[in-house]
């Protein structure tokens, strides 16, 4: 699968611009400002129904314009597929495959596998564990329908126990019996959660181990490990105890949305004790194994969109990178930097076809 052709219509500094893609590499090159970023995150549209960036639709629209396209036109098992995303000021975002709109987004997740690499994942290490979920919930969702759809339906039945809480504190009212129904789906959804999580991290982290080992040429041992309430007790029993709880709080302080991942290296926190150069490398093992599982699972090579990758990595481990497409492990890639002298050195040695584009 690969990306054959890409227009952009008033989406964020551009105005109107189409490229037209190598299907193996592709660098995107200019000074910092020139929208080589953008570009990357068009493509994670067309694949996510949302930027990678900035989830708020209209922040993604040009500052002058009312409206933004992003139109792509994949080859995928040899047929091609055109992806439209497009937003108006004030309306829905629609996203339509060969001109038929979805009428569920979800729907879409999956089709165009993509995965990305960018100076921003280093929230995955600084930041709160909800961004270490929205990971985990991003990978397994690509190839599991099943997965996101319970996922959804889980957060609108927290949001809804959530406002039931608030609803009881505001009104000085409790009404145990409409509480215990948003119990029983939640703690439905939640095992289901849990239990593919587990599933999932158990394939995933030797992938990633052995993903980090090459990159640092086997210095380090890391370790990912999964942390949730439901591993001691269900769901059930851990609401009820917590009932005065959550009533005081007036929101859900236990379930499947308070899960985690444990980071580290050499038995500590890479968050504390892994240098910027350590801390990168694990990223960028993390993202190389969400490759490797969705292609495992998809049999579709995912596109890799890898953004100012020499940022706090040396080129020897860029070549590293690079040099798995010219191993046919990777699909199409495509890379962003301020020096395209660097760039180009680096992915001529691969001996794949490669375009550079300066913007």
């Amino acid at each position: 699968m690969f990306l054959k052709t890409l227009s952009l219509l008033n989406y964020k500094n551009f105005d109107s611009v189409n490229f037209d893609f190598d299907r193996k590499i592709n660098c995107l090159v200019g000074n910092n400002g020139v929208g080589k970023t953008n570009v990357l995150d068009s493509i994670y549209h067309l694949s996510f129904g949302k930027s990678y960036f900035n989830p708020i639709t209209s922040q993604n629209i040009n500052h002058d314009a009312e409206f933004f396209v992003v139109d792509g036109l994949f080859e995928k098992q040899e047929r091609e597929e055109q992806i439209i995303v497009s937003a108006k000021r004030g309306q829905k975002k629609v996203i339509k495959r060969n001109n038929k709109p979805y009428e569920k987004f979800s729907e879409h997740i999956g089709f165009i596998p993509t995965v990305i690499i960018s100076p921003a994942d280093r929230d995955l290490i600084i930041e709160g564990s909800e961004t270490r979920r929205k990971f985990v919930d991003g990978v397994i969702s690509q190839s599991d329908n099943q997965y996101l759809n319970t996922l959804i339906n889980y957060g609108k039945i927290l949001a809804q126990r959530n406002s039931l809480l608030k609803h009881f504190a505001a009104n000085q009212s409790f009404d145990r019996d409409t509480l215990s129904i948003y119990d029983q789906q939640l703690e439905n959804f939640g095992k289901v959660l849990h239990k593919k999580r587990k599933q999932f991290l158990e394939v995933f982290i030797p992938i990633f181990q052995k993903r980090y080992a090459t990159i640092s040429n086997e210095r380090e041992e890391v370790s990912v490990s999964y942390k949730s309430q439901l591993e001691e007790q269900d769901l059930g029993s851990l609401l009820q105890e917590n009932l005065n709880k959550d009533r005081a709080l007036q929101y859900t302080s236990v379930g499947t949305h308070k899960d985690d991942l444990s980071f580290e290296i050499s038995g500590h926190p890479i968050k504390k004790f892994g240098s910027q150069g350590q801390q990168k490398s694990f990223l960028i093992a993390l993202k190389l194994a969400q490759f490797d599982f969705i292609k495992d699972l998809s049999k579709v090579s995912p596109i890799l969109l890898m953004d100012d990758i020499f940022d706090k990595l040396d080129e020897n481990r860029v070549a590293h990178i690079v040099d798995l497409v010219a191993t046919n492990e990777l699909g199409q890639l495509f890379i962003s930097d301020t020096h395209g002298d660097r760039t180009e050195k680096v992915v001529k040695e691969t001996g794949q076809t490669y375009k550079m584009f300066n913007l």
